[in-house]
């Protein structure tokens, strides 16, 4: 599978819910902008709707599992 490439604009938007999701604050417009970008994004980029929003959220919740483990 490619690497799923995601823009910035998409990870401002998704660091903005998972800010918000942790302070118990989601709002139904900050989770509807995500997922309108989430699925525009890979509408326009032929990418997986799926794998484009779980890319993201890895990216986003869990930066740790991006880096190449030491050793």
């Amino acid at each position: 599978m490619a690497d799923i490439e995601l823009t910035d604009e998409l990870v401002k938007l998704e660091q903005q819910a998972w800010t918000e999701i942790q302070a118990g604050a989601l709002t139904i417009p900050t989770a509807a902008a995500v997922q309108a970008a989430i699925t525009a994004h890979a509408t326009d980029s032929g990418q997986p709707r799926y794998e484009v929003e779980k890319a993201l959220k890895k990216l986003v919740r869990h930066p740790a599992a991006e880096e190449p483990a030491a050793g």
